[in-house]
């Protein structure tokens, strides 16, 4: 028997404990007289909006949480089942990932940015189960076309299920960050990964099969949308108008470019680790991905920091007297990704390379500099997803999709050489050159489409202070003319008082 440090004071973990029942039975009971009545979206919302504090804190534990996923379930699969079943997930992984991208569709930050709600939630709803669709009916095809073995055939279309009930979560929870509860969103971000996380280790070192485990995973994903994050949107948002197909059908042509960029940047992240499927053994899709993970950080971290300011920095482009505001948000957020990526270097020089020999059990002081450069990579591509991000608060996503198509003739050509010449040290070179091309065309696209936008702002300014003028110079002669007839009418009234005292 444990007795508490204090008399009368029951311990912490104790008190946590009783904290976390209580909130859970509230949920339920919650769930379950709404379901009882037959009215999620007409439930009294609870929750409060504009707490920025909890955004932040919520919003860091629920993208942490997802982007420790791979990483944490590499390493479990490493040490439970070995460093080339390991790999065959991590193809899994990256596969899903990209198709992710399809079940998107770039619509994210679109949704959020629609402040005067063009498009209502359940417009973005039915657009959302349509892409989930697609994205599964793809995944099944790229594994029947690339003649998988039934194992990875399994270990793979369990992945994909998952990520796409990952994928149709986070309209859900965009529609929470519109409503200006991004918190609320990070929680069911952050529980269903954990669910995840725990389900599927649990489920591998009990059967030690991983395709069961994948689809564990899955249902574990479902689980925790249906339970979670479906009414815990529904209770807290406003109800939705109906659906419109016409506004559907918009959201797939508006956000093409969006889907585009999106897809065509994953898929030239990724091309390495397509043609290494195919020329080097899974356990180099481990080294590689396991080399990734910290550059990956320094995406995550700088999502922390900007992803809660996407509504703010579309209500400060809104506003024209505010776009200075803007630009310095934009040079902020820039410096925060270099100070970030020089701090990533140093800890990983230090110990981080030592502490990922410890977990995963491979000694990784042979990657030294091949994991300075993938970091240096990494701060790169959190500065390209950080502009794609920018360019879409502007709405100019069209013009990013040239940018995008140029890198990808790159991707294609430089992969195969570079493998040849050098292997792995040749893909993580490879991937510098890519993202560092890409960042360049995004960062002089981005200048072009500020000063356009300037000129245009200008112009207008221009148009209106001429309309004000000539206005004002309208009034001015109103004013004259109207001055003129009372001095002529006093004149008129002399004269005519004068002619009567004559006579």
């Amino acid at each position: 028997m444990f007795l508490p440090l204090y008399p009368g004071k029951a311990p912490r973990i104790l008190i946590m404990a009783n904290y976390v029942q209580r909130t859970i039975n509230r949920w339920f009971n919650r769930l379950l007289g709404a379901a009882a009545g037959g009215n999620f979206s007409g439930q009294e919302e609870r929750h409060a909006a504009n707490r920025t504090t909890r955004d932040y804190v919520w919003n860091t534990i629920g993208l942490g949480f997802w982007g420790l996923m791979f990483p944490l379930l590499t390493i479990v699969i490493t040490q439970l089942v070995g460093v080339e079943q390991a790999g065959m997930f991590s193809m899994a992984f990256v596969i899903g990932l990209l198709l992710t991208f399809l079940a998107n569709y770039g619509v994210r930050t679109f949704q959020i940015s629609d402040i005067e709600e063009v498009h209502s939630f359940s417009d973005y709803q039915i657009h959302r189960l349509a892409t989930c669709v697609i994205m599964i009916v793809a995944g099944f095809l790229y594994c029947t076309f690339r003649g998988y073995s039934p194992e990875m055939f399994t270990v793979s279309m369990g992945v994909y299920a998952y990520r796409m009930i990952d994928g149709l979560a986070d309209v859900y929870e965009g529609r929470l960050q519109q409503m200006n509860k991004l918190y609320l969103a990070g929680i069911s971000q952050g529980i269903r990964s954990f669910l995840v996380l725990v389900v599927f280790s649990l489920c591998l070192l009990v059967t030690r099969d991983l395709g069961i485990s994948c689809i564990a995973m899955a249902v574990a994903a479902v689980v925790s949308l249906l339970l979670l994050t479906l009414p815990l949107a529904l209770f807290e948002t406003p109800k939705s108008q109906g659906f419109s197909l016409q506004s559907v059908g918009e959201l797939f042509k508006h956000c093409f470019p969006l889907f585009i960029a999106l897809f065509l940047f994953n898929l030239i992240d990724s091309m390495p680790k397509f043609v290494m499927e195919g020329m080097l053994g899974y356990d180099n899709q481990l080294y590689f991905n396991a080399l990734y993970f910290p550059a990956q950080a320094i995406l995550i971290i700088t999502q922390f920091v900007y992803k809660p300011q996407l509504l703010r920095c579309a209500n400060l482009w809104a506003d024209p007297a505010k776009r200075k505001r803007f630009d310095l948000m934009i040079l902020v957020i820039t410096a925060a990704i270099v100070i970030l990526t020089l701090v990533m270097v140093l800890v990983m020089g230090w110990f981080g390379l030592s502490l990922m020999g410890f977990l995963y059990g491979i000694d990784f002081e042979q990657f030294r500099n091949l994991c300075f450069l993938m970091l240096f990579a990494g701060g790169v591509a959190a500065g390209i997803d950080f502009l794609y991000q920018m360019i879409t608060v502007l709405r100019q996503q069209k013009s990013v999709m040239l940018p995008y198509l140029i890198t990808l003739v790159f991707a294609v050509v430089t992969p195969l050489i570079l493998i040849n010449l050098a292997g792995l040290q040749g893909i993580v070179i490879r991937y510098l050159i890519i993202m560092g091309i890409l960042f360049v065309l995004l960062v002089v696209q981005y200048f072009r489409i500020r000063l356009k936008l300037a000129d245009e702002v200008a112009a207008d300014y221009s148009s209106s202070n001429h309309y004000s003028r000539r206005s004002e110079l309208k009034a001015e002669r109103s004013r004259r003319s109207r001055r003129q007839q009372r001095i002529d009418g006093r004149t008129g009234n002399r004269d005519a008082g004068g002619d009567r005292h004559r006579k």
